[in-house]
């Protein structure tokens, strides 16, 4: 059993393959079937049932490599709805939150709960692994994988064990476990599925002969410090039971909010670009006010189709600085453009473009220049407030700055797309009696 302090139990709660289980929830033919979830334009796998995955299809791959797999088995590809995996998602962390108020929500289908003086309730912090799995199976039918262990890397190791050893029927806690069976456990698992262990740190780690987790966990962490810094010190005090990764119940602002996507034909002029990088961009500054900041610079770039070989490539970007922080579209854009218009070049088939703000601060006012050279924060910030009010009301882009353009072309391709069953009301589920 993994030692640690007697209050401290964590859960990780996992979707299996979140948003193949999300398609299949409302169309259950697709059960059983090979099913790949594509990326924006419907451009690579970014979901793989457990068919697909034993077909040996990686995550990433290009959909137009998968031709000849799709037509021997079968493959069925579709369009991302993130809407709907978005809503599925706020449902299964509204169920975590009956058995813990302490959730931190990790990613779209990973949440950590903190179990401290919840688990005494159930006959075993198993049994309470067991529940949390039928209820959201009954209550959403995604299925759920629960790890449990005195600190969060355990739980999410945990989780990983949970998912692949069938004996455990999805929950695995560490906490309850014996200390022999642990060991036994993780002498088998790669040193790589250690949670922050990427492929580099990975490679340096076997190349010290250190090929399992057992064995990192036997390490001593000061070493690792020496080598790799404190936060591989600190993963190994968590192998060993330590906590030292607190729950994040509040998520922290990003520091960098990028928004791109590939173009769903071959671009050419530099004003539809300027039409997709101004999408993009609005799309960047409703998050950057959503989180109530307001950003230092603005990075643009764009780029061809490296697929192409038949075709030249070129890429560029470029970085624009203000003068003053600020989270107006108008400002945001017209900086955008401008950069966009220098790192631009005739004669290329362009693919992809995206905008990238970065030195992201706290919208609390702040230090302003000698001579200002934006527009007041006031006035900026009321007429955003109306703008995104507009939009939240009466559908995205609804209200949008001219140089987007009026043709609608950069929207994402997502011609596979199933319905947003739970959140439109024109795409309702449907019942026909025969």
């Amino acid at each position: 059993m993994s030692a640690g302090p007697a209050d401290q139990i964590f859960a990780l709660v996992d979707v299996n393959n979140m948003y193949v289980s999300c398609e299949r929830a409302f169309n259950p033919k697709l059960r059983g079937r090979p099913v790949v979830v594509l990326s924006n334009n419907d451009g690579c796998a970014v979901a793989r049932s457990n068919e697909v995955k034993a077909l040996g299809v990686k995550m990433g791959a290009p959909w137009f490599e998968m031709k000849d797999l799709v037509r021997q088995h079968g493959i069925i590809g579709l369009s991302s709805n993130y809407t709907l995996y978005g809503d599925m998602s706020n449902r299964i962390m509204t169920i975590l939150r009956t058995y813990s108020p302490n959730v931190e929500v990790y990613s779209i289908d990973e949440s950590f709960l903190n179990l401290a003086g919840m688990s005494s309730l159930w006959e075993s912090p198993s049994a309470m692994g067991q529940d949390i799995r039928a209820k959201i199976l009954q209550w959403t039918t995604l299925p759920v994988c629960v790890g449990i262990g005195s600190s969060k890397t355990l739980a999410k190791l945990a989780n990983h064990v949970g998912k692949k050893v069938p004996l455990f029927d999805g929950v695995c806690d560490f906490t309850t476990m014996s200390a022999a069976r642990e060991r036994w456990l993780l002498e088998r698992i790669a040193v790589g599925e250690v949670w922050g262990v990427g492929r580099r740190i990975g490679a340096a780690l076997e190349g010290m002969g250190i090929t399992t987790v057992q064995a990192l966990k036997d390490t001593e962490p000061r070493d690792m410090r020496a080598r790799f810094g404190v936060v591989m010190e600190r993963t190994c005090n968590e192998l060993r039971g330590l906590s030292c990764l607190a729950l994040e119940e509040i998520a922290p602002p990003r520091q960098e909010i990028v928004s791109s996507r590939s173009f769903g034909e071959l671009v050419t002029s530099v004003d539809e670009l300027a039409e997709a990088v101004t999408l993009y961009v609005a799309r960047a500054g409703e998050k950057l006010r959503g989180q109530h900041s307001v950003c230092g610079a603005i990075h643009i770039f764009i780029q061809t189709n490296p697929f192409r070989r038949q075709d030249e490539q070129y890429s560029n970007g470029v970085s624009i600085p203000f003068a003053e922080p600020t989270a107006d579209n108008r400002e945001l854009t017209g900086a955008a453009l401008r950069g966009l218009r220098r790192i631009y070049r005739p004669g290329f088939r362009y693919k992809k473009a995206g905008v990238m703000l970065m030195d992201l601060s706290p919208d609390k006012g702040g230090q302003g220049t000698l001579f200002e050279s934006g527009r007041p924060r006031g006035e900026s910030q009321k007429f955003m407030a109306v703008f995104d009010a507009l939009n939240k009301r009466y559908g995205k882009d609804t209200l949008q700055l001219a140089s987007a353009g009026t043709s609608n072309r950069w929207a994402m391709r997502a011609g596979n797309r199933t319905p947003k069953y739970t959140t439109s009301w024109q795409e309702l589920p449907t019942v026909r009696a025969k």
